[in-house]
């Protein structure tokens, strides 16, 4: 319904590194905080003290544990809107309240014309997309785009909240429309992967897979088989590389 720009001057994203993301969150709520007087504002709360709490992030962190005894791990998994090149949830809405920015291809939610029907939270399978109660509108992660373009504040900080919090530096942020960019060597060096690349929707965020220990073994050997998981094209039976195995699964733990 709603038509995306073919192509964007810039593809501003995030660079996840899950080999050292240690799950404590502080871009959840950093995100949260900056958010909450920004751009999205404000991102409700509902019964926050309460049995049942609950409310609006842009930015969540999964964890997973996967093997038994000592091949254990604990794998924690950031997840915000990724900012696809072809957005699902910008051609389904309806009113164009949705749409991707062509100066920078950042995803947005224009508030004064959302209409709350959801349409785009059933369309994006990565559950990016957030109803805010209180508002009656879809809210989703900016990128902190009234925060990144922001001359009033020292250069240092016109990054994203998530990534300027990071105690462990596993988020960073810039342009991949220019390889030359920083992050776009680092996706190159470390193999850094789309999430669920086979739905077609081209998220511009990559995730960079854990290194290979240094003893030598394999850390996705203790995640569970992944029978329905599909080999990507050259990839030789039984010889997957640890990356691809861990992606594989990771896709279908949040396709489930």
């Amino acid at each position: 319904m709603t038509a995306y720009p073919k192509s964007t001057g810039k593809k501003l994203g995030l660079v996840i590194d899950l080999d050292i993301c240690v799950g404590c969150h502080a871009c959840a709520t950093s995100c949260k905080e900056w958010n909450t007087g920004g751009y999205s504002a404000p991102l409700s709360d509902y019964d926050p003290y309460g049995a049942d709490p609950h409310g609006t992030w842009l930015n969540r962190v999964h964890g997973y544990e996967a093997g038994e005894g000592q091949d254990s791990q604990t794998v924690h998994f950031p997840r915000s809107c990724l900012h696809c090149e072809e957005p699902a949830c910008v051609s389904v809405c309806p009113t164009g309240a949705s749409y991707k920015r062509e100066e920078d291809g950042i995803v947005l939610v224009n508030p004064d014309t959302c209409i709350g029907c959801k349409l785009c939270s059933w369309a994006c399978p990565y559950g990016a997309r957030e109803y805010d109660h209180d508002e009656g509108v879809m809210k989703k992660c900016t990128l902190c785009v009234d925060r990144i373009y922001n001359e009033t504040i020292p250069q240092l900080d016109r990054i994203p909240a998530c990534v300027r919090a990071c105690p462990t530096g596993a988020r960073h942020f810039g342009d991949f429309g220019d390889p030359g960019s920083y992050i776009s060597k680092m996706v190159r060096e470390r193999g850094g992967y789309d999430l669920m690349p086979e739905m077609g929707y081209k998220p511009v965020n990559k995730y960079l897979p854990p290194r290979p220990p240094k003893d030598g073994k394999d850390k996705t050997a203790a995640l569970p088989p992944l029978k329905a998981a599909k080999r990507r094209k050259g990839s030789a039976k039984g010889k997957r590389p640890a990356s691809e195995k861990f992606f594989a699964w990771a896709d279908l733990l949040l396709s489930r």
